[in-house]
């Protein structure tokens, strides 16, 4: 033990596992790991599973080393502190014979008691082995027992050993006996090397799990046993993995924070009273019957004080007065003003009656409907659709529709706060009007359920209502239901993320899967709008992907299914992109001719309901051909070709990268049709725009969503360094998600050396591509040659930077 010091190495643990566990307990515990296959003597513990011989163990045991199982280190690490060693140290004589002691105790003991100084003290040794590793591995093992190497030509006396590999060799220089190297084993373990079956044939090179040579470390066993080349890469993946987990973490702080209204937050929070004044409204209440409803509303914004809460029914009343066409504007804002005063000084958080109070008030009060029925009643009266609960006004003056924008406001406002106290850990209950209006009791753990399905509905439907308009008021309703759909999926990812993430992607995947569908009729330029638009970069992310399979797929070009990620997009997307050049779009019936702005929103979805699976694309089953999914243009076939040495084109791959892109590439195949796709014309300008379009947003969300960059400088940035850098470019991603345990740190690990490896793809977009003079695709290809700089930059050494250049990923970002 060098003073409070704990120094180990590893031998024959090849589980990578296992040897992460073991690095990160030493690590967490204050303690240094040495890496390499050879021995080195500061070391105080050798970890090893079984007893072998390798040049550690046998080295350890001469030096008096604590040898221990890997269980020491682990449970020392669930202890949080260094445990005693004696009932880890590995047992030799364990299912022995008695009669005998442990080997390993014996010559620890006697050498820390200062009873000699190693358990080769005396000798003087003369090596006579040719192989200059074998020889160099024996010397460490001699030196860690404490025995002299003999170096004096002219002094033949002092010799005590002499090691050869033919112990029938003799010597008349040296009258010493010849012994094989096998006798330092029998030196050190005595009787237990037959008890325990050790085989000690010099000659022979191979070992069984019951028999081990003593001779086999020199070259070959090294290697398999010890992996010399990886433990300190494995090292320094481990320090790496910490990094980036640490790096999640913060940045998923600063996704919530960007997520909270502190200021609003705190505005709407009163200090609440033990005990509210009762307050006598039925002065208030006759008004009403007299229909005074303005002197009636200010009566009530007299009486409000923080938790009183006028009666329901009264507030009903009012709200069904002011959804009127004669209302005069007065009336329209001060019921404005007193739904405001109303919530500030009642806040719906943490408390039931509270949210049942709001849901009572903000329920349609014609039909008796949800809050979610009256909101989508007053976006609906807004673009002049009939489908709504019960009928409207035919005549919508501009006052009326300036209180329905108030009213979606109001509706906004509430689902923020609620969103804001979610995340901040409010105390007390956790039901919430926002929560109540668009999920039952049974759907809380789906996000697309039906109230969902419809407010998406509702979107898409606005977002052609407001194409190319400059109507600002216009514009303001849909700048509204996309901020109220991206705070209701990022509260209900909130609330469900702690419980199970991979729940929370997939009902991400299920809505935007459905919105796919929903917008598959649309025109293209339509979709350049409403993407975009999307608030919630997760759901953006997801709808961007399924648009583009979904466009890729009606025009003929087929993608091979695999999880969405970094890759998946620089590559196989941007191959599809290259290939699209080459199509045609054919618009569908519905899209041809101009929908006019009153009866579009109506007609717009008429088939949707027919589809009874989300997912599933218009053009049908019936239009493929049978057995299209499975078709390969012999690229798998290609592989297998041999050379002359029997070496396929992947053994022949100068990198894992290259050969990854060959498998893909013969996945995918090499049709006629592709190749001709590949020519310098852009057949369909508006569908690469459409296309490029969606990729930049996928591209743009996936970086943010996966904290890979951003557009906001990260506080610290994540800064690699040169040496994990090297590390990660130099494992097989295989080796790295077997040896770390968070599957958040994997992904990040893949995506960062995709973004190192960016050269690979980026050079190899289509030539119609760069010809293309399309605003968005130059900005996707803008987008690409600034992730190969800073690929380049992070494979320098060089900390992430953000993406200064580039747009907004949109306002919940």
């Amino acid at each position: 033990m060098t003073g409070n010091q704990y120094i180990f190495q590893v031998s024959g643990i090849k589980t990578l596992q296992m040897k992460g566990e073991l690095l990160q307990g030493i690590k967490r515990l204050g303690g240094k790991y040495l890496g390499g296959s050879k021995y080195k003597e500061e070391i105080t513990h050798l970890v090893v599973i079984n007893p072998l011989a390798s040049e550690k163990f046998i080295a350890a045991c001469a030096g008096g080393k604590w040898i221990v199982t890997p269980k020491y280190v682990l449970d020392s690490a669930e202890h949080g502190a260094w445990l005693p060693e004696a009932s880890y140290e590995l047992d030799l004589m364990a299912n022995k014979a008695h009669g005998f002691t442990n080997p390993l105790l014996r010559w620890r003991e006697n050498i820390c008691s200062g009873t000699m100084s190693g358990a080769f003290q005396g000798w003087v040794v003369r090596l006579e082995l040719d192989d200059p590793a074998r020889k160099g591995m024996f010397e460490r093992i001699l030196r860690a027992g404490k025995a002299m190497l003999w170096t004096d030509e002219s002094n033949t006396q002092a010799v005590t050993h002499v090691f050869t590999k033919d112990r029938t060799k003799t010597s008349t220089c040296l009258p010493t006996p010849y012994h094989t190297v096998s006798y330092i084993a029998e030196h050190l373990f005595g009787p237990v090397c037959s008890s325990l079956d050790w085989s000690i044939n010099v000659d022979t090179l191979s070992y069984s799990a019951s028999s081990v040579q003593t001779q086999t470390p020199r070259a070959t066993s090294e290697k398999t046993e010890d992996e010399p080349t990886d433990d300190d890469d494995h090292l320094i993946l481990l320090e790496l993995e910490e990094k980036l987990k640490s790096y999640i973490t913060k940045m998923e702080l600063q996704r919530r924070v960007l997520l909270k209204v502190p200021e609003l937050f705190r505005y709407y929070t009163p200090a609440l009273p033990a005990q509210v004044t009762a307050v006598d409204f039925s002065n208030v209440c006759s008004l009403v019957e007299c229909g005074l409803f303005p002197q009636a509303l200010e009566e009530v914004q007299g009486s409000l004080k923080p938790g009183l809460l006028p009666p329901a029914l009264l507030v009903q009343a009012c709200m069904q007065h002011a959804l009127q066409a004669e209302v005069q504007p007065y009336y329209l804002s001060v019921f404005s003003s007193v739904l405001n005063d109303i919530l500030r000084n009642n806040p719906t958080w943490g408390s039931p009656k509270r949210v049942a109070y709001f849901l009572q008030i903000l329920q349609c009060p014609q039909c008796k409907n949800s809050a979610w029925s009256l909101l989508q009643t007053s976006v609906r009266f807004c673009m002049a659709s009939t489908d709504t609960c019960h009928p409207q006004p035919s005549h919508a003056p501009t006052e009326l529709r300036r209180f329905h924008s108030n009213l979606q406001a109001f509706f906004l406002l509430l689902f923020r706060l609620e969103l804001h106290a979610a995340g901040s850990g409010a105390e007390g209950s956790r039901a919430s009007v926002l929560s109540s209006a668009f999920w039952t009791v049974w759907e809380k753990s789906t996000l697309s359920s039906r109230a969902m399905q419809q407010l998406a509905k509702l979107l898409v439907e606005a977002s052609l209502w407001a194409l190319h308009s400059n109507q600002e008021w216009r514009l303001r309703v849909l700048a509204t239901l996309q901020e109220i759909l991206a705070v209701t999926v990022e509260y209900w990812a909130q609330e469900n993320s702690e419980l199970n993430g991979r729940l929370v992607e997939k009902g991400f995947q299920d809505l935007a899967e459905y919105m796919a569908i929903l917008c598959q009729d649309l025109r293209l330029d339509c979709l350049q709008e409403l993407v975009p638009g999307l608030a919630s970069p997760r759901l953006r992310m997801f709808t961007a992907d399924a648009l583009y399979r979904n466009l890729s797929c009606r025009t003929g070009v087929s993608l091979r299914p695999e999880p969405l990620s970094l890759l998946k997009i620089v590559s196989s997307y941007l191959k599809t992109l290259g290939r699209l050049c080459g199509c045609k779009h054919e618009q569908t019936l519905e899209t041809r001719p101009e929908t006019s702005s009153s009866t579009g929103s109506d007609s717009l979805l008429s088939g949707v309901e027919e589809r009874q699976h989300v997912g599933v694309s218009s053009f049908g089953k019936e239009n493929l051909p049978r057995g299209f999914h499975r078709v390969n243009a012999a690229g798998s076939a290609l592989l297998q070709v041999r050379d002359n040495y029997g070496r396929t084109p992947l053994d022949l791959a100068p990198s894992p990268e290259v050969r990854e892109e060959l498998r893909r590439c013969a996945c995918e195949g090499d049709s006629r049709e592709s190749l001709e796709a590949l020519g310098t014309d852009v057949r369909d300008l508006s569908l690469i725009e459409t296309c490029s379009c969606l990729l930049s947003s996928l591209l743009l969300s996936y970086l943010q969503e996966h904290h890979i960059l951003s557009c906001d400088a990260p506080d610290p940035p994540l800064d690699l360094g040169p040496s994990k850098a090297r590390a990660l470019m130099s494992l097989n991603p295989g080796v790295v998600a077997s040896l770390w345990g968070d599957s958040e740190a994997v992904s990040l690990a893949k995506d960062l050396r995709t973004l190192m490896n960016m050269e690979l793809y980026v050079p190899h977009a289509s030539p119609a591509l760069r010809q293309c003079q399309g605003p968005h695709t130059s900005l996707f290809l803008h987008l690409l040659f600034d992730l190969q700089d800073e690929g380049s930059a992070l494979r320098s050494g060089q900390p992430v930077q953000t993406l200064t250049s580039l747009p907004s990923a949109g306002p919940l970002s």
